[in-house]
């Protein structure tokens, strides 16, 4: 059981990884200016509560920001109010992704000290370059839950010397009629690192056109989850 949370919409390309961002695309469809960062109507939803009485946010994982990136400057005269809402909810794990790690220490609340123990931050690399500049970066800061999100994984990586700390690393493909190419030895490889340094790993899907055994093949974007499991790769820590 989950439930999502977007407090805010609208973001900022700032990397390789966002190049087809579904964000954007979806934005574009409906003639929405992505860039444009909006307070959203579900900006109190931790304190809301559906007409039978019961919370919009349940005890258990909460998907925080998936339509923005939490730590985007535009945010940050919200932001304060947001993790105030966190801290009413012990119940709950809120977990948000960020290609903005770099700015974590600038926004943390007053009394963050080592870490809220019901947020889990996501740090999303995409190539080698962005994975040493984030990763060094992450591996040095106060979170007690932290994840790292491969996807769109868009060439080999070695992130091994970073994974301590870390709980567990998702990875995936790019999905758009324009995506470019994943090599699912990049997965096989990132899964090794982890199971080196004894962290959780997921394959979360294929890219659109994914390369296994040096050929190409063009998977339906609703079927690259699907074909991710088929692959039956994932772990948690219980299976080692």
């Amino acid at each position: 059981m989950y439930s999502l949370w977007n407090p805010w919409h609208g973001c900022h390309k700032c990397s390789e990884g966002c190049l087809h961002c579904y964000i954007h695309k979806g934005d574009a469809k409906r003639n929405v200016d992505t860039n444009k960062i909006v307070k959203s109507k579900d900006f109190y939803k931790p304190r809301e509560f559906f007409k039978n009485g019961n919370p919009k946010i349940k005890p258990g994982l909460v998907y925080l920001c998936f339509d923005s990136d939490f730590l985007i400057e535009e945010a940050d005269e919200w932001r304060k109010e947001c993790f105030e809402m966190i801290k009413e909810h012990p119940d709950s794990m809120f977990l948000f992704l960020t290609k903005r790690i770099d700015r974590f220490m600038d926004i943390i609340p007053s009394d963050w000290n080592d870490g809220y123990p019901n947020i889990t931050v996501c740090c999303t690399i995409e190539n080698q370059k962005n994975a040493d500049y984030r990763l060094s970066i992450f591996s040095k800061l106060p979170i007690k839950h932290k994840m790292i999100t491969a996807q769109p994984l868009l060439e080999r990586i070695n992130i091994e010397k970073y994974l301590d700390g870390i709980e567990s690393v998702v990875v995936g493909g790019e999905s758009d009629k324009f995506a470019r190419p994943f090599d699912y030895d990049w997965a096989l490889d990132l899964r090794n690192q982890c199971n080196n340094k004894g962290v959780a790993f997921t394959f979360r899907q294929c890219g659109t056109y994914t390369i296994k055994d040096g050929k190409t093949y063009t998977i339906p974007p609703r079927q690259l989850m699907s074909q991710a499991r088929k692959a039956n790769i994932d772990y948690s820590l219980y299976d080692k």
